[in-house]
């Protein structure tokens, strides 16, 4: 969630592998067999088996995934496939497209049901909703202000005057549409109001968005908490930066009064890319879970899936350890695969987008920007229109979504 010109990010590993097959591997479950062989707890011959998940393991068309191992992650169920239930500490599966989503393990967190992702969505360009001839409403189901909700962009100064006109006409359009509306975002180490920041300033800026867009369905509470970024007045409204995070309990039990029935989210970034802001990030959850904090969600920006030295094994792992150690749904919020190659990025959605997915823990994902050159600046090669054609990333996506492809 940065700004056009915001800096580059920082930089990490794990798990996570699929075996040809469909018998049990070593403590990996065997991908979908047309002809089913089925893996330890996999479904009866002719359905298509999954493996006993170490790890993965998907199920065949009809088949139901196997139990994951002790503290592996189940495989997800197949077309109509139950997922399996998870290991010990294990994360359960999936459902299939109408498959019930597995049972978690003694300490695992359960699947996320079957079906579809509750939304694919994307931003709005330069402010605006529809753009460049294209009609946002035909491709995408739920958007995100890029910068008219940040608290800066409509109250410049601290205690002055706000400005909703730009931020209307988004939500707006979103009740119009039928489209999901997601702010972004409450609190952030940037773009806030100039002047001195109080509590009763942040608490009056929750309550006055909340009344004005009373059906907000989530809400980027705190967008890249330290050491990202740290707003200028964090030890004004609790402080506890790098202890008990005070500051952003307190920014969560506000937006929770002033919008009681949004999905409350922590975003932040390089949190399934990078195994050392990945723990972080999760220090920062369990210390807001013991403070009482009404968290809903975790926010992935995924900004850095185009980096090379990122992986799918770790990107697997990573977002298991969010789902288990953090025990919340995911949302993929910021997702931006910038390459100038058609090609290449047409390869980088077939490789990202079933991967989160068909992971079984991320519920909805937004992409940051649609428009060839009108994304913010590290990613300038993003868009997935280019000169008002469909590039063959959009157009596999759409596909994918069973959306209008031209």
């Amino acid at each position: 969630m940065r700004l056009a010109s915001s800096p580059g990010r920082l930089a990490a590993v794990g798990v996570f592998v699929l075996i040809s097959s469909g018998c049990a591997g070593s403590g990996e479950g065997g991908p979908p067999d047309p002809v089913g062989v089925a893996g330890t707890g996999g479904s009866a011959t002719g359905e298509g088996g999954a493996g006993q998940a170490g790890t993965t393991g998907t199920a065949g068309t009809t088949g139901s995934a196997g139990a994951s191992g002790t503290t592996g992650v189940a495989g997800r169920g197949g077309t109509t496939g139950a997922a399996g239930r998870g290991g010990t500490t294990g994360a359960a599966g999936r459902g299939g497209t109408t498959g019930t989503a597995g049972r978690g393990g003694t300490t695992g967190v359960g699947g996320a049901a079957g079906g579809a992702l509750e939304f694919v969505g994307n931003i709005t360009t330069n402010n605006v909703v529809d753009t460049d001839g294209k009609i946002f409403k035909t491709y995408w189901n739920q958007i995100s202000p890029e910068n008219a909700g940040k608290w800066g962009s409509v109250q410049t100064s601290a205690g002055g005057t706000f400005n909703w006109r730009t931020l209307d006409a988004i939500y707006d359009y979103t009740q119009t549409n039928g489209i999901l509306f997601k702010e972004h975002t409450f609190i952030w180490g940037s773009q806030q109001p100039s002047g001195t920041i109080t509590q009763a300033n942040v608490q009056s800026w929750m309550t006055e968005f909340c009344k004005r867009y009373p059906n907000t369905k989530m809400i980027d509470v705190v967008n890249e908490p330290p050491p990202h970024t740290t707003p200028s007045y964090a030890d004004a409204i609790g402080g506890g930066t790098n202890g008990n995070w005070q500051w952003i309990t307190n920014a969560f039990t506000w937006a929770r009064t002033a919008c009681p029935g949004a999905i409350l989210i922590l975003n932040d970034y390089n949190n399934i890319e990078w195994s050392g802001d990945n723990t972080h990030y999760l220090s920062i959850i369990s210390a807001l879970k013991t403070a009482g904090a009404p968290i809903d969600a975790i926010g992935a920006q995924a900004h850095d899936l185009d980096n090379a030295g990122v992986s799918t094994t770790t990107v697997r792992s990573l977002l298991a350890k969010l789902a288990t150690t953090g025990a919340l749904p995911i949302y993929v919020t910021e997702l931006d695969l910038s390459y100038t190659d058609d090609n290449q990025q047409l390869t980088a959605y077939q490789q990202w987008f079933p991967l989160l997915r068909d992971s079984g823990y991320v519920k909805g994902i937004t992409i940051w920007g649609w428009i060839y050159g009108k994304t913010w600046a590290p990613s300038p090669n993003s868009g997935l229109i280019r000169n008002g054609a469909f590039r063959p990333a959009m157009t596999w996506l759409m596909q994918q979504l069973g959306r209008p492809t031209q």
